[in-house]
C-alpha cells in the first residue's frame, strides 16, 4: 500500500468552504485506494517556533509539549502534503502559519520525496489576491526539493457553504485521485 497522504488544513471555521475543499480532496484519495490523514491544526494546539534548535540537536524533538510531534510522525510518514487554507489580508491563516514554522524541526532529516499540493480559499473575486501564499508555497516547495502537484483556489466565497456546486471541488476530487499517482 502507498503511503498516505497528510492534510494540514488552517480554516479556523469548520466545515467552511476549505474544509469543504480538503473532503472533496480526501474523497477523490479515498477512491483512488489511498488513505488520507487530515489535520485541522485550528482545532490543536500548536505553539510559534522559539528559534531555538532544540529540534535540530534533538532528533526534531520539540522543547514543546503540544501536538506538533503527531503530526510531523504524519508528515514522515507521508508520500504526499496538501496545504490548505483561508487567505486572510493576502496570507495563510495564522493557524497554519504556526504548524509551516514548526515543520523546522524536519530540515535535520531531509524530507524527501514528498509531493505537496496547496488548496486556498479566499472571500475576495480576484483570484490573483493569493499570490502571495503561492509564492511562499513555492518557495518552500522549492527549497524541500518537493515536486508540485496542484494548486486549486476558489475565490469569491465568503459564507460557508457558498463552494457548493463550483468546479473547484471537482478540481480538488481529482486531484486528490491523482496526487499519489
Amino acid at each position: 500500500m502507498k503511503k498516505p497522504i497528510v492534510i494540514l488544513s488552517g480554516s479556523p471555521r469548520k466545515d467552511g468552504n476549505t474544509d469543504q475543499l480538503v473532503g472533496a480532496l480526501a474523497a477523490g484519495a479515498k477512491a483512488a485506494g489511498k488513505a488520507a490523514s487530515i489535520f485541522r491544526v485550528a482545532d490543536l494546539k500548536i505553539g510559534g517556533c522559539l528559534g531555538c534548535q532544540h529540534c535540530l540537536a534533538n532528533a526534531g524533538v520539540c522543547r514543546q509539549n503540544d501536538a506538533m510531534p503527531a503530526i510531523l510522525d504524519a508528515i514522515r510518514q507521508a508520500q504526499a502534503l496538501v496545504f490548505a487554507s483561508p487567505v486572510y489580508f493576502f496570507s495563510v491563516s495564522a493557524q497554519l502559519k504556526l504548524a509551516i514554522d514548526r515543520m523546522f524541526a524536519l530540515l535535520g532529516e531531509g524530507m524527501p520525496g514528498k509531493r505537496a499540493a496547496l488548496l486556498l480559499t479566499c472571500g475576495n473575486p480576484n483570484p490573483q489576491v493569493t499570490s502571495p501564499s503561492i509564492d511562499m508555497f513555492r518557495q518552500i516547495f522549492a527549497y524541500l526539493k518537493w515536486p508540485e502537484a496542484g494548486i486549486v483556489i476558489a475565490s469569491g466565497l465568503h459564507k460557508p457553504g457558498e463552494i457548493a456546486g463550483r468546479p473547484e471541488l471537482e478540481q480538488a476530487r481529482r486531484l486528490g485521485e491523482n496526487l499519489c499517482s
